[in-house]
């Protein structure tokens, strides 16, 4: 921590001689190289922290076992497979012999938990060291230092999630002993895309919580306690909702759809949810729908599997959801950073 701090320090000092003997006009426009010495610094810091390490093993032991579970009983799934588009590679990703879940069920629990972790005391850690006043004093914009916070875990994400996902194809390969097809590779490649975005709405809640309260404890906890809402209760109090709603086995089949559109809109504002509707279509390409469907539009339908551009239309508007869910949480920890006075100790 006190290293990243003294090679800035370090940095602005020989700018500043440079800038006086020297006047160069790279100097008058943007400079991106304290950004990158920020961003590095905070990928280091957080490769070092116990908690990254604890989070990081967790995650790669239930991705083992997850693919331990997905090939112990795929000579089974190969047999009864049939057709010529069988996507056995994307069965590493959604088979489980059911003693553990698959992979993406993992991915769906466990990122927020990884997201909340590497930013739960981003900005008030830094704060409570009185380090963020003295970065404040040095001649940076001072979005600079949210910007790194945020594109340092990005890059952690994007390393970690591409290296499970290239793990499981290479697993893939020795057990089937023949590569992936075009498809089944841009699928897994926007699977992984996905869980980054995924994790990455949690690591900006995170943010905006340790932006927003001075205690990391406090902005742990209140990320954690949205984590468990939208997870166990939330769902609870549909269901409730749902249940004093429901219309009777004798209500005409227009009531029913209403229903059912009901129930499948008020979930969608539930990131694991979302998270859980895109990950099934893009995995499992037979899956046509994910709302409810009318006798009309379901007649004349052939069953089979999707291309990979048909089923990026059905989660399309899923998809855009989760995307805006980050960027707001983004722009409130953005907007409540800048206009957040810091003073020092």
């Amino acid at each position: 921590m006190k290293t990243g701090h003294l090679q800035l320090q370090t940095y602005f000092n020989l700018s500043r001689i440079k800038g006086f003997f020297k006047r160069d006009r790279r100097n008058s426009g943007y400079d991106s190289r304290p950004f990158l010495i920020m961003v590095q610094k905070e990928i280091t810091d957080s490769v070092r922290s116990w908690r990254f390490i604890i989070l990081l093993i967790i995650i790669f032991l239930t991705c083992l076992g997850s693919l331990y579970s997905s090939l112990s009983n795929f000579s089974e799934v190969i047999k009864n497979s049939t057709g010529e588009n069988s996507f056995f590679f994307l069965k590493l990703f959604t088979h489980s012999d059911g003693t553990l879940p698959p992979f993406f069920v993992f991915v769906g629990f466990l990122g927020p938990l990884l997201g909340i972790s590497l930013g739960f005391d981003a900005i008030n850690s830094e704060q409570n060291r009185g380090t963020l006043s003295r970065l404040m004093a040095q001649p940076i914009p001072r979005d600079f230092v949210l910007n790194a916070k945020f594109v340092a875990g990005l890059i952690l994400l994007a390393i970690m999630f591409f290296t499970l996902a290239f793990l499981i194809i290479g697993a893939g390969l020795i057990a089937l002993g023949i590569p992936p097809t075009a498809e089944e590779f841009l699928r897994i490649v926007s699977f992984t895309v996905l869980s980054i975005v995924y994790v990455s709405f949690w690591l900006n809640l995170s943010i905006f919580f340790s932006v927003k309260f001075k205690q990391a404890a406090t902005s742990a906890l209140s990320g954690i306690a949205v984590w468990l809402f939208f997870t166990v209760f939330y769902p609870l109090l549909i269901n409730i909702i749902l249940k004093g709603l429901r219309p009777s086995q004798y209500a005409l089949p227009r009531t029913v759809y209403i229903f059912e559109k009901l129930k499948f809109g008020l979930v969608q504002i539930i990131p694991n949810e979302l998270f859980s509707e895109i990950t099934s279509v893009l995995l499992m390409p037979n899956i046509r729908s994910l709302g409810p469907l009318t006798t009309g539009q379901v007649a004349g339908a052939i069953p089979g599997a999707l291309p990979f551009g048909q089923s990026l239309l059905i989660v399309w508007p899923q998809l855009t959801g989760l995307i805006a869910l980050t960027m707001l949480c983004f722009i409130f920890s953005y907007i409540l950073f800048m206009r957040r006075e810091i003073r020092s100790r």
